[in-house]
């Protein structure tokens, strides 16, 4: 899942506008080991329906627009154990990324319709996940979508929105920030098996 990061003066500005700064401030709680847990909502019309997800930074690389982690959905009906998907993230920073994706099937109007469902535009993020990490494509899943992320760098917290037109409309997503394993030494190379 692609990550989208930016910080914005203003939110009537998603045109990728630089608004005189170059990239996201550093935040402590965006960074290599970094953990989140929260819930995604998965409704639809039929039923209401929410994963406990946990999300973990496995590289960040703010002056390239860049993060990448795992996202593991724990209570996914038609699965036998925990889904862990590997994400790819782009930072909206105005000099890598703009507001504007440009890809994965979202047109500006979509862009314009997620991201404006957020408070503010301070630190967002947009997510794609690239490949099941531990399950098989005949899960009953898909990853074809990507995320709106809005991360607060104030408390930790991460909120978002899936985003597939053949899936069920604005599947929230939200996170908080853990001390799991923000013990010792974090190293930004990785390795999944």
């Amino acid at each position: 899942m692609p990550v989208r990061v930016a910080e914005s003066s203003a939110p009537s500005q998603p045109s990728g506008s630089n608004c005189g700064q170059t990239s996201p401030s550093a935040c402590s709680l965006l960074s290599v080991g970094q953990a989140f847990s929260g819930t995604q909502n998965v409704s639809s019309m039929q039923k209401d329906e929410a994963w406990r997800v946990n999300v973990r930074i496995q590289g960040c690389d703010l002056e390239h627009g860049y993060l990448c982690g795992t996202m593991e959905a724990l209570n996914v009906p038609m699965a036998d154990t925990p889904v862990v998907t590997f994400w790819e993230g782009e930072i909206v920073d105005t000099k890598n990324y703009t507001f504007f994706t440009g890809k994965w099937e979202a047109t500006p109007e979509d862009d314009i319709r997620h991201w404006t469902k957020f408070p503010s535009f301070s630190a967002l993020q947009r997510w794609k996940e690239q490949y099941f990490v531990n399950v098989g494509t005949d899960c009953g899943l898909t990853i074809a979508g990507f995320y709106y992320v809005c991360f607060s760098c104030s408390d930790g917290s991460i909120n978002g929105f899936y985003y597939d037109p053949n899936s069920s409309p604005f599947q929230k997503l939200e996170l908080k920030s853990t001390n799991e394993g923000r013990q010792g030494f974090s190293f930004s190379s990785y390795e999944l098996r």
